[in-house]
């Protein structure tokens, strides 16, 4: 499903009303007809306040006042604005309210007893709003949202952003949101996703070819289209043919994290999966091992890797692995920071970068354009932080809205301050460091974000909090490459791994419980994900 920007929003409303012809009058109409019927469809008849601001998304305010009315609803409309700014569309629409007998007053304010018993209609702002939400207006969206009323937004709630969900100085906390043609960022991104409430997506006569058109590059992850990815396994086949990954993971206190990458690794269904990991750990690594492989690498006698063993595991990727997945619990010392670098600048198969092979690039980050094969990155925004931390890497702010903060442009910023704007706008953030180094960028968090090098987007519905232990980073690093092995894209691959991941942590918690949930459960739900995912 594509997801769109308040820009491209409009875009769409545009060639809706100038190439096809359809009005936005019309527009309006059945908008506010989409949500009154919501409305009767989820509430007994009740009374009802409509609070609407002078834009369009008021007039989409009234008319759904307007309706309300005509079925024998207690309605009244609240303007927060005055006559004289109210757009042309609202003004329209006001004047037809008039006219037919609906409750109308400007006032900016409301009291106890409006909301008595009372359903809101939030139809104050809508996706164009590019300021934040302060004065009176912002007082009333304080008071509704701490009263009993329930609240029903009509397209977003006031005062989230349509592009980042972030709040914009106060924002109505809704129970539902009724939106038009095709959901926005802010409906799915952190906290707007929380203010949004239960979300409807209502067809009001957009031409499905602006719906669903190339140029909108954000889309959210479906069961449907996921399904689709999964690889086809022949009846007719051996282990060979589902990919040989190496893993290059562990050191000393951090083996723990090889085990976990490699298991999932097989449980997504790669045919051969060796563990490269130092020497002077071979007892430990022994004695775990069952159906993985090891090979065992030079190291500086702590348990942590040597850059000596840059020639042992190039060897190997050429004559026997096809991805290589690195990083997890390697540690981050003198020698893993030459090692990554080496690595991806000579090898030749896919790779998957995680944990602390992404903190090995601190600074080093420009090999990434470099690489002679297709690198997956999978950092969580302490990682993406410290990927971004670099003066050297300059990022150019192609005209994005909003801009990319200065941090993102070359400037040099505390780590804390820069994952805290890398939460404020993720899509906008990964998107321009995936075009700029070529890489295929999966952002983890909530929600977690993938993006390619052609521009694309991609939101993740899957996953809950009892995935934020340790481990399960470690587990998606083992089923990228599992489905790297198998074939895949490095697109299809972190699409399909990383929906799968969320949707067996899901099914994990089921049984488990979120408080409980462990990254070793996570791995032991892949099968039931993939029957799930088949049906």
């Amino acid at each position: 499903m594509k997801v769109v920007t308040a820009e491209e929003m409009r875009e769409i409303d545009r060639l809706a009303i100038k190439d096809y012809g359809v009005s936005g009058t019309v527009l309006m109409e059945r908008a506010g007809l989409a949500v009154a019927e919501k409305i009767r469809e989820l509430y007994e008849r009740r009374k009802v306040i409509v609070l609407s601001g002078g834009g369009n998304n008021g007039g989409d305010g009234i008319v759904v006042a307007r309706n309300l009315h005509e079925w024998g609803w207690n309605v009244k409309i609240t303007l927060l604005s005055r006559e004289n700014k109210l757009s042309p569309d609202c003004l329209l629409q006001y004047k037809i309210a008039k006219k037919s007998g609906v409750p109308v007053e400007f006032r900016d304010y409301i009291s106890e007893k409006d909301l008595h018993s009372t359903l809101v209609v939030d139809a104050i702002f809508g996706t164009g709003l590019s300021k934040n939400v302060t004065g009176k207006t912002a007082e009333i969206i304080s008071f509704i949202n701490t009263s009993d009323a329930p609240i029903i937004s009509v397209d977003i709630p006031s005062g989230i952003s349509s592009d980042t969900g972030q709040i914009m100085g106060e924002a109505v906390r809704a129970d539902y949101t009724v939106t038009f043609g095709i959901p926005k960022r802010g409906h799915l991104l952190y906290p707007g996703a929380d203010y949004t409430g239960r979300l409807f997506i209502e067809d009001i006569g957009f031409p499905e070819e602006l719906l669903y058109s190339e140029k909108l590059k954000t889309e959210f992850l479906e069961k449907t289209d996921i399904s689709l990815l999964i690889p086809e396994r022949q009846r007719y086949s051996h282990k060979g043919d589902y990919g040989h990954v190496l893993v290059i993971a562990g050191s000393r206190g951090k083996t723990g994290a090889a085990f976990m990458c490699a298991k999932a690794c097989l449980k997504a269904g790669a045919g051969l999966v060796t563990i490269g990991v130092p020497e002077s750990l071979l007892d430990v690594f022994q004695s775990r091992v069952t159906e993985e492989m090891t090979l065992f690498l030079p190291d500086k006698g702590d348990g942590t890797l040597s850059s000596k063993a840059l020639e042992t595991i190039l060897k190997f990727l050429s004559e026997k692995a096809d991805v290589l997945a690195i990083g997890p619990g390697i540690s981050v010392t003198d020698d893993t920071k030459k090692l990554v670098r080496e690595l991806l600048l000579n090898s030749t198969v896919p790779a998957v970068i995680d944990a602390d092979a992404i903190n090995s690039l601190e600074g080093n980050k420009r090999v990434l354009k470099k690489t002679r094969s297709p690198i997956i990155l999978t950092p969580h925004a302490g990682e993406m932080a410290r990927l971004l931390n670099d003066t050297r890497y300059k990022m150019q702010d192609a005209g994005t809205n909003p801009p990319l903060p200065p941090f993102a442009k070359g400037g040099l910023w505390g780590i804390t301050e820069i994952i805290r704007d890398i939460e404020k706008d993720r899509i906008n953030i990964a998107t321009k460091f995936a075009k700029e180094t070529g890489t295929y960028l999966v952002l983890k968090g909530v929600p977690t974000v993938i993006t390619e090098p052609e521009g694309r987007a991609f939101i993740n519905p899957t996953g809950n909090s009892g995935m934020a232990s340790a481990g399960t980073g470690d587990v998606l690093t083992g089923m990228l490459s599992g489905f790297l092995g198998q074939g895949l894209s490095p697109l299809e691959a972190s699409i399909l791994g990383v929906y799968m991941h969320g949707l067996a942590g899901d099914i994990a918690a089921k049984s488990k419980g979120e408080h409980s949930l462990i990254a070793s459960d996570i791995t032991d739900a892949i099968p039931e994900a993939f029957s799930f995912l088949k049906i």
